[in-house]
């Protein structure tokens, strides 16, 4: 069969006022805190590329701090706390569990977060006309296409008689991720499994508890850790003859059969213009943009 990778680039740009903080003569220090690890993300070259388009160039124009969580979403607020500690001129928060943390952090300095979540309802933003506040950033639709995955997956496999999710219970958006999945579960009469999975040892045995339980199909919640797993993902997928969808042309890249999403890299080079606006300062206009979707094969 042929792969296709169903590729919807809906990111949003959300942009609130924000003061930038006072420079001093010294290159500007940019603050980068992520969920993952510095040899699994694949977020530093859209982000320079996005600085880059606007002048900054890393160790020439502008100095980044990289703190890195290793999959562990337990340490993010530590380094986010760090980073506040620290003559920073912008963090910028590479997903939900990060932008959480850091928005913890400080009230001070200037965030842009990347969140395939509601940023209004997990408090990043105060609305999405109106950010306010100190954060800003792109929303990208990750788990609230959820539904329309399980819809893509089952014409792909329409013998599929159940259907495994695999979602990390550690991001705090599983759960509306999962609620968006059983609901449209129910509406199509389709009957699903979740399995849980915040290490890449858990990956490996929640594969394993899979296999024997005669899933057809599986879709894999958007979360970071699975995003730096997806070689692990995308093969232990083709060991066990799965076929499943995936929320990031990533994946497909990587081997996967299937996905519906967004690139990561075009994203975070999103981000990096609007953390090169707060660079430039002193404030950026409100607004909120989406791209139209796109299909690619």
């Amino acid at each position: 069969m042929r792969r296709r990778d169903f590729l919807a680039l809906i990111g949003g740009a959300i942009a609130g006022p924000l003061g930038a903080q006072a420079q001093s003569a010294s290159i500007p220090l940019i603050g980068f805190l992520s969920s993952l690890s510095a040899s699994t993300s694949g977020h530093v070259p859209g982000l320079a590329e996005g600085l880059g388009e606007a002048g900054f160039v890393e160790g020439k124009d502008v100095v980044v701090d990289y703190r890195w969580a290793n999959g562990r979403y337990d340490r993010l607020g530590e380094l986010a706390a760090e980073l506040a500690r620290r003559d920073v001129t912008v963090i910028l928060a590479a997903s939900l569990p990060a932008a959480v943390a850091a928005k913890t952090a400080t009230s001070a300095v200037p965030i842009v977060f990347v969140s395939g979540a509601d940023p209004v309802k997990f408090r990043l933003v105060a609305s999405m006309n109106k950010p306010g506040g100190n954060a800003t950033g792109v929303f990208q639709y990750f788990g609230a296409l959820g539904g329309k995955r399980l819809e893509l997956l089952r014409e792909l496999v329409p013998g599929a008689s159940l259907v495994a999710v695999l979602s990390n219970p550690n991001n705090p958006n599983a759960e509306d991720h999962l609620y968006d999945v059983e609901t449209a579960a129910r509406t199509m009469g389709q009957a699903i499994q979740v399995f849980k999975a915040g290490t890449e040892a858990e990956i490996e045995t929640a594969f394993t508890h899979a296999a024997p339980s005669n899933v057809g199909s599986l879709l894999v919640a958007d979360d970071p850790l699975f995003s730096a797993q997806r070689t692990q993902i995308v093969a232990l997928a083709a060991k066990h003859l799965i076929p499943a969808i995936y929320y990031s042309r990533e994946f497909a890249a990587a081997g996967g059969l299937i996905s519906y999403g967004s690139s990561a890299r075009l994203i975070y080079r999103q981000a990096g213009e609007y953390v090169a606006r707060i660079l430039r300062g002193p404030s950026l206009p409100s607004y909120l943009s989406f791209s139209p979707p796109h299909l690619n094969s």
